[in-house]
């Protein structure tokens, strides 16, 4: 098994993420979802993320609301928490991408 890597996944057609209890399966999916709104400017209504059950949808729901706007908070104000890898390369890539523009 490979690790997943956000930004080596497509956000074309369908993904599946499956794996055991606390593999990271939420912030993986989570960090796909930032990347959909922000890298082809997707609205939320536009996203479809589907889990099995209620509590599970909870959690997803309230770790997505969180993210945004940790993702908010890093790309207008620099604010990246120590350690996030993954804002720190959104951050960067969204930085790269104005810049060639």
């Amino acid at each position: 098994m490979r690790p997943l890597h956000p930004f080596d996944i497509p956000l074309t057609g369908i993904n599946l993420v499956e794996a055991s209890a606390g593999t990271g399966k939420t912030y993986n999916i989570s960090s796909l979802y930032i990347r959909a709104l922000t890298e082809y400017e997707k609205k939320v209504s536009e996203i479809l993320v589907v889990t099995y059950t209620e509590a599970a949808t909870k959690e997803l729901k309230d770790r997505l609301q969180k993210r945004i706007r940790e993702s908010i908070a890093a790309l207008r104000d620099g604010e990246v928490p120590a350690g996030d890898e993954f804002l720190r390369e959104l951050k960067s890539r969204t930085e790269n991408k104005e810049q060639a523009v």
